[in-house]
């Protein structure tokens, strides 16, 4: 029998059978080609096209340019009337439809808090799509996020990047999973002093996490080992480690929880040793340290910013951080940290950037292409070109003001606004 373990350590491309064994995963829908016209087009890819058109084809992006190439019609038009035409917002960090809307525990499927190493519990098994935030999403043009389990355990579970429309989970993955979650700081610590277990400190958080790695370090080299030679017996399964294969292979990343400074230089720290593909979630004082982040060539997801400072690592909290990490040369993704701040006010966040500081355009890629790539989905999702997902979304008038509402949205070339 082969082993799962050889499936993961061999991992296959698309379709469905790699979305099962943690790949990326083909999107069912049915769509209509669309034609969209008199748009003023941010393609994040170069520049604005003043007054454009773009069409659609089978879910995918045919072809864009300007009014005067405008081909006819081959299905549904959308006159924009001058609107602002962009790809899908995407945010890069949410629990969406893990906590669910105007429930308790009944909703609460974020954090299984009994044991703090939890790599192989996966965010599919916990999101409903039903949840009515999705319909929030895409009423406010975000088509891709990133959800899973939150910051209770060291090393906290799966984290899955998905579309916001559909009602089966199976069916609205991009990648699965996309990433392991890390947890360092005041959340672990908070977690298990109260139930008087280890992690307590910072130290035991971090060395909780080395270990799971090396465990599964090592249960790695055996496979491998077993793979060269026959006459080798195999480790006995370990799901912990089996799920912590792609991680080590570089094939899903690192995505550490961290908001104070010396957290996310733990992280950066943990990540160099294992030589894990690492993303540092929060960043809540990365404009303090913004200079050794942009010397470490750090991916930033920044936020939330536009809550309270509901802990002592907040207290440098601030919607200056990510143009202030900007400026020094880094270039971070814009996130909500879903419910923290509700998924629906990721324009409003980078809108709010812009006011601190950050260039206009800086933060409409930080809600776009920057998470997007980020996450290595940027083939997929983030800007618009052809042969791309035709996720779309029209606002009104900028995309950051205030008072724009969205007049178009369309997944996967389904419209849903």
């Amino acid at each position: 029998m082969v082993r799962q373990a050889h499936s993961l350590l061999v991992r296959k491309t698309c379709c469905c059978r790699a979305a099962a064994l943690g790949g990326a995963a083909c999107i069912h829908i049915e769509e209509k080609n669309v034609l969209i016209q008199n748009a003023r087009i941010f393609t994040m890819e170069g520049a604005v096209i003043e007054n454009g058109w773009l069409e659609t084809e089978g879910g995918r992006i045919r072809a864009l340019g300007g009014m005067e190439t405008i081909p006819a019609a081959a299905g549904d038009v959308f006159d924009a009337k001058g609107g602002s035409l962009l790809p899908g917002l995407v945010d890069a960090h949410t629990h969406l439809g893990m906590w669910e809307d105007s429930l308790g525990f009944e909703g609460d499927d974020g954090n299984e808090k009994t044991d703090p190493s939890t790599p192989h519990l996966s965010a599919v098994d916990a999101v409903n799509p039903l949840d009515r935030c999705f319909a929030e999403a895409r009423e406010a043009g975000i088509t891709t996020v990133v959800t899973g389990p939150g910051s209770a355990n060291p090393v906290s579970g799966q984290l899955i990047a998905m579309k916001t429309a559909g009602r089966r989970i199976d069916d609205m993955l991009l990648k699965a999973p996309v990433a392991i979650k890390f947890a360092l700081g005041e959340n672990p610590k908070t977690v298990y002093h109260d139930r008087d277990e280890t992690p307590t400190t910072r130290m035991a958080t971090a060395a909780i996490i080395r270990e799971q790695l090396l465990k599964a370090m090592r249960y790695r080299q055996k496979l491998l080992a077993c793979r060269e030679n026959d006459e080798l017996e195999e480790p006995e399964f370990d799901y912990k480690c089996e799920a912590l294969l792609p991680l080590l292979a570089r094939e899903v990343q690192a995505h550490f929880h961290a908001h104070r400074a010396d957290d996310i230089f733990t992280a950066l720290r943990i990540a160099k040793e294992f030589e894990l593909d690492a993303v540092i979630v929060h960043a809540t004082e990365g404009h303090l340290i913004a200079e050794e982040l942009a010397a470490e060539q750090a991916k930033i997801l920044s936020g939330p910013f536009l809550c309270d400072r509901s802990k002592p690592e907040l207290k440098n909290q601030s919607p200056v951080s990510p143009g202030q990490m900007m400026k020094a040369g880094l270039h971070p993704a814009i996130i909500t940290d879903h419910p923290v701040v509700p998924v629906q006010y990721l324009p409003l966040c980078a809108a709010l950037a812009v006011r601190e500081g950050m260039e206009h355009d800086a933060a409409l890629r930080a809600i776009t292409i920057r998470p997007a790539e980020i996450l290595h989905l940027e083939n997929r999702v983030g800007s618009l070109r052809p042969g791309k997902d035709a996720d779309l979304v029209v606002f009104d008038g900028d995309p950051l003001d205030f008072y724009a509402h969205t007049v178009f949205v369309a997944v996967g070339g389904r419209r849903v606004k």
